[in-house]
C-alpha cells in the first residue's frame, strides 16, 4: 500500500525547496543567472530555508509535482522567476496548477509538456491566473481543444503556443480572435482536412510561423483570394511530412503574402526525384522563398534551378506544363537541352611497369602508348584503396617506388592544356 505523502504527491513548494536550497544549489551559476532571494514572511512552521538561491528560469521538471503547495512561500520566493518549467510532473488539476503561476507574478513562458491533463476542465476563475504568460508549452497532455480556446482567451499577449502529440484530428474555431499569436507549433497530430487548418487563420491573424510536421495534411484546398486574406502575415510554414501529392498545392503556397521559408521534406509528391530534382524543382516552383528545408537559397542557385526546370519539362505535351513554366520560359527563353559531356578516360592500356624508374621515364615509357610526347602530358596516380583524389606526379627526378604503387592502381594520362 503506497504512503499517503505518495498517493497526494509532492507539492511544488517541497520541490522547489529541495531542489534550490544552499546545500543542492549553493553558488551563483554566473553574472544573473542566480538569485538569492529571501522572504519577507516565512510561515510559521514552513518548511522552506531561510534562503534560497533561486535562478529566474526556474526547472523543475519530472520531480513528481501533483498539488502547488503554500502559495505565500512561492510568492515570496518567485516574484522574479520569468520561466518555469513544470514538464513530466504529475499535474493534472487546473485549479493547483493556476495556484503556481497565480503566485508568480512576472512569469512569461511556462512548460506543462507531459502532465496528464486530458478531460481536466480549467474553470474561468483558474484561467485568469495565465493572463500574463506570452509562451505557453502543452505538448503530450491531451488537453482538450475547448481548453486551448480558454486559455487564448484569458491571455492578452500570448504570443507562441505548442500543442504537439495531443491527437488532434480536428479543431474548433473561436468567437475572439488571439491577435497576438506569433508561433503555432502543433507538430505530430492528425490533422488532415485543409478546413482544420483554415482556422487558425481566423484564430491567429498575427500568425508569423506555422508548425505542422508529422501531420496528415493531404492538400491546400483554397484559392489565393482566401489564403491571402487568412494568412496576411504567415512567413514560416512547416509541412515535413504531410501528405501533400500534387503540385498544384505547391504552386498554392506562392498565395501566402509574405511565406519566405517552407519545409518540405517526407512528402509523398518527391518521392520520385532525386535529392538534387526535389531541390531544384522546389525553388523554382517557389519564386518568392529564401529558405527551403532550412537551407539559404542564393541568386545563382535560383537561377539555375529554373533554368534547369525549363529543361525538365521541355519533353512534356502542353497539356501537362506546370504554370510555372510559361513564366520562366518568358524570362529565360526556351532552353536547348544541356549537351552531354562524357570525363571518363577514352582508352584503358594495361602496363608493366618498373617501380626503380623515375617519373621521366615513366613518361617515356608512356609515349608509346598515349601517343603524346613527355612534354604534352600530365599524369596523375590513382590508389584505388585511397579516399583521396589523383595526385599529380609532377616531379620528374622522383622514384616510382616512393608512391607506394601497388598492383590494380592506375596511372591517369591527360595532355596539358594550352
Amino acid at each position: 500500500m503506497e504512503p499517503p505523502e505518495d498517493v497526494e504527491g509532492r507539492t511544488f513548494v517541497e520541490v522547489m525547496s529541495e531542489k534550490y536550497s544552499p546545500e543542492n544549489f549553493p553558488y551563483r551559476r554566473g553574472p544573473g543567472m542566480g538569485v538569492v532571494v529571501v522572504p519577507t514572511v516565512v510561515p510559521q512552521g514552513s518548511p522552506m530555508k531561510d534562503r534560497l538561491n533561486l535562478p529566474s528560469v526556474l526547472v523543475l521538471n519530472n520531480c513528481g509535482i501533483r498539488r502547488a503547495g503554500d502559495q505565500g512561500e512561492i510568492a515570496a520566493f518567485c516574484a522574479h522567476v520569468i520561466e518555469l518549467d513544470l514538464s513530466h510532473n504529475k499535474l493534472q488539476d487546473w485549479h493547483e496548477i493556476s495556484k503556481i503561476v497565480a503566485s508568480i507574478p512576472n512569469l512569461e513562458f511556462l512548460n506543462l509538456s507531459s502532465n496528464p491533463l486530458a478531460g481536466m476542465t480549467l474553470e474561468p476563475r483558474s484561467a485568469e491566473a495565465f493572463s500574463r504568460v506570452r509562451r505557453l508549452v502543452l505538448n503530450n497532455t491531451q488537453v482538450s481543444w475547448d481548453t486551448v480556446l480558454q486559455l487564448t482567451r484569458e491571455i492578452p499577449e500570448l504570443e507562441e503556443l505548442f500543442l504537439c502529440l495531443n491527437e488532434y484530428s480536428s479543431v474548433s474555431a473561436s468567437s475572439v480572435a488571439c491577435p497576438t499569436l506569433r508561433l503555432l507549433h502543433i507538430t505530430d497530430n492528425s490533422l488532415k482536412d485543409w478546413a482544420e487548418v483554415r482556422k487558425f487563420g481566423s484564430m491567429f491573424p498575427s500568425l508569423d510561423t506555422l508548425v505542422m510536421a508529422n501531420n496528415n495534411l493531404a492538400s491546400i484546398q483554397d484559392n489565393k483570394d482566401i489564403l491571402q486574406r487568412l494568412f496576411p502575415n504567415l512567413r514560416s510554414m512547416n509541412l515535413h511530412n504531410s501528405g501533400l501529392n500534387r503540385w498544384d498545392d505547391i504552386e498554392k503556397l506562392n498565395f501566402f503574402p509574405k511565406l519566405e521559408e517552407v519545409r518540405l521534406q517526407g512528402i509523398p509528391l518527391l518521392q520520385a526525384y532525386t535529392n538534387a530534382e526535389r531541390r531544384s524543382l522546389m525553388i523554382a516552383q517557389l519564386p518568392t522563398i529564401s529558405l527551403l528545408n532550412g537551407s539559404v537559397v542564393t541568386d545563382s542557385e535560383r537561377e539555375d534551378a529554373e533554368r534547369f526546370f525549363i529543361r525538365y519539362y521541355l519533353d512534356y505535351p502542353e497539356e501537362e506544363l506546370p504554370y510555372r513554366y510559361h513564366s520562366l520560359v518568358t524570362k529565360y527563353g526556351k532552353l536547348e537541352p544541356l549537351a552531354e559531356i562524357d570525363l571518363r578516360p577514352r582508352c584503358h592500356a594495361q602496363l608493366n611497369i618498373r617501380l626503380d624508374q623515375t617519373v621521366a621515364e615513366l613518361k617515356k615509357q608512356l609515349t608509346t602508348v598515349v601517343q603524346l610526347s613527355t612534354n604534352s602530358m600530365r599524369i596523375y596516380y590513382i590508389n584505388k584503396c585511397s579516399a583521396f583524389g589523383p595526385e599529380e606526379m609532377k616531379y620528374n627526378t622522383r622514384a616510382l617506388h616512393s608512391y607506394s604503387i601497388q598492383d590494380g592502381d592506375e596511372i591517369l594520362v591527360v595532355p596539358k592544356t594550352k
